[in-house]
């Protein structure tokens, strides 16, 4: 047995939010590493983007579509994934959104809405990969947090943000534990300041970008596609005695 074994080759892995950012270059990573994917994405959501990128690869994909609060919706994407690709082993979920808003005027709709989406998704999310991966008595689920769960943001109003995302990190343990002693590892994987679309749609400014990227040890932001080898690293054999982490991907940002 190779001592670094980060092939995926055959393995089935469903990534959550993989039709942009980080979701889409963690889907090319694990497609260029073996893997077939389920690309699921929201409603209505394309995913040409991520097909066109994932093609060279010769990779099998299939695309299915969910909305990550729709309980009924995720079991229903995991049963399809199975009949078509094979037994789900790996799962990375990506999809989220994020938001500013200074708290002491924060509507109770916006913050249950990030719940909703960051948090509830996620656990939803695992508990229809878990299920599959227990029957099978084996598999690695990846969440994405972010470093944001660790630390507050210098010149960002996220409350509601960073709450969902230390919850992430602190659920991904708990699964972590209780899903142990049937092969099943679960981690968390926290990307620091990252140049996805998403973030430079939610009134990040390009002054404030700069900022980050001079607070940042490696002295700039993150590429979206930086977050593929971590990812796959988890998802691999290579993690096979790692569970229940919180990866720290932030140029070095939480060292200081």
């Amino acid at each position: 047995m190779p001592y670094a074994d980060f092939s995926l080759d055959g393995r089935v892995v469903l990534i959550t939010g993989a039709a942009s950012g980080i979701g889409q270059a963690i889907a090319v990573g694990a497609a260029e590493h073996g893997a077939k994917l389920a690309l699921l994405a929201r409603p209505g959501r394309s995913m040409t983007e991520t097909l066109d990128l994932i093609s060279p690869t010769g990779a099998a994909t299939l695309c299915v579509e969910a909305d990550t609060r729709d309980a009924a919706a995720l079991d229903a994407a995991v049963a399809r994934t199975e009949a078509e690709l094979g037994p789900l082993w790996g799962a990375v979920n990506s999809a989220g959104i994020a938001g500013q808003r200074q708290a002491e005027d924060m509507p109770e709709s916006q913050w249950q809405e990030m719940i909703d989406i960051n948090l509830t998704g996620v656990l939803l999310s695992c508990q229809a990969e878990g299920r599959a991966m227990l029957a099978h008595d084996g598999g690695s689920i990846v969440n994405i947090s972010s470093m944001s769960g660790v630390i507050i943001n210098r010149g960002l109003s996220q409350a509601h943000y960073s709450s969902a995302k230390a919850a992430v990190t602190h659920l991904s343990r708990a699964l972590a534990m209780e899903w142990a002693q049937h092969r099943v590892r679960v981690n968390a994987l926290s990307p620091g300041y990252t140049l996805t679309p998403m973030n430079t749609r939610t009134g990040v400014s390009p002054e404030l970008r700069a900022e980050f990227a001079y607070q940042t040890p490696l002295g700039r932001l993150a590429e979206p596609y930086e977050m593929a080898g971590p990812a796959v690293f988890l998802l691999s054999d290579a993690a096979s005695y790692i569970t229940g982490i919180d990866l720290l991907v932030d140029g070095g940002y939480t060292a200081w």
